[in-house]
């Protein structure tokens, strides 16, 4: 009998489809994906080739200070830009609009056209989550930004057009639904419970065990109860910060090492799958620290939506988050 859960930092509810469920094994990817050079001279994000994107807003430099480590500009064809007014507009009496103000960035993650975060050392990953960091504090500061999303899209069915590694930050000038709707029911359960949802989620899931990928002093890594897609995993700092640019640096050094290993699970688990990665914060201005925790979800494209889940806003998953958690922690890397 299939098995309904509901996610309770949204409400949403997850069909867990039990007659239909798969090993974990059984989600390689099995479209090996292209071999690619280390340099490819066509790539606009390869070493040489910077006259080819926008003028950066910002680089790390190697110690000789004679190329970068990372390398952030905004994007070429942005989906939003500082031009316009945050003002809201009402039209024909029904219908609400504004100019699409905001930054779009893109965060190339190394000169190196064939590395993946998976198969860099830890302080290759800690550069390019302090420039995370760095790029959230500066944008934080622009007059009507409201949130920040920094994302990753890796593979074609994740939605990446270049395959050189990369990351992108959006910032706009409102809140995303779902994003208030995560931020409302955390403040709700804290005015119900005087406590932050978030940490008695991670109480319940280290007491229940079975879901938990990896545990370290400082984050818990682990598949949800109601995992909306096979493998989403979840990484949540066990100090209370409701915002990403809270994260000390000895937590970014610790993260480093945390997504390093777990993405580099899911590459030899899953052989190499597509995924996004998310950094789910808390509003500008918004950084109580007392009921949110910022969050970073990780997604392997190896499902895709059908009608019913477009059509209901349900998702199926075909995969037991207790069983995908297990085969993540016993993969040795």
């Amino acid at each position: 009998m299939s098995e309904m859960r509901q996610d309770p930092t949204t409400k949403e509810w997850v069909i867990i489809a039990k007659e239909r469920l798969k090993r974990p094994s059984d989600f390689r990817n099995k479209t090996p994906r292209p071999e690619t050079p280390s340099f490819e001279p066509s790539c606009p994000f390869c070493p040489g080739n910077e006259n080819l994107t926008p003028i950066p807003v910002y680089s790390s430099l190697n110690l000789n200070k004679d190329s970068w480590l990372v390398r952030v500009f905004p994007n070429k064809f942005p989906a939003l830009t500082l031009d316009g007014s945050a003002v809201r507009h009402l039209e024909q009496g029904a219908f609400l609009s504004m100019d699409g103000i905001g930054i779009h960035e893109v965060i190339v993650e190394t000169p190196i056209h064939n590395k993946p975060i998976a198969l860099m050392g830890d302080d290759k990953v800690e550069e390019i989550l302090r420039t995370y960091r760095q790029r959230y504090d500066a944008v934080a500061q622009i007059p009507n930004i409201k949130s920040i999303i920094i994302f990753k899209n890796w593979g074609p069915a994740a939605g990446t057009s270049l395959d050189h590694p990369h990351s992108q930050l959006v910032a706009m000038a409102i809140v995303p639904r779902h994003m208030r709707i995560q931020y409302d029911i955390a403040i709700s359960y804290y005015d119900d419970n005087g406590r932050c949802l978030y940490s008695d989620l991670i109480d319940r899931e280290l007491e229940a065990g079975d879901r938990i990928v990896m545990e370290t002093d400082r984050f818990v890594v682990f598949h949800p109860f109601a995992s909306h897609r096979p493998f989403e995993t979840w990484i949540i700092p066990k100090a209370n910060q409701a915002s990403f640019n809270q994260a000390s640096l000895a937590d970014i050094q610790q993260l480093a090492q945390v997504l390093r290993i777990t993405l580099l699970k899911l590459y030899r688990g899953l052989d190499n799958p597509d995924l996004n990665f998310i950094i789910d914060s808390a509003p500008i201005g918004e950084e109580r620290t007392d009921f949110y925790k910022w969050h970073l979800r990780i997604i392997p494209r190896i499902s895709n939506l059908a009608g019913f889940e477009i059509g209901s806003g349900i998702y199926i998953n075909t995969a037991l988050p207790e069983e995908t958690a297990q085969f993540m922690r016993e993969l040795r890397v």
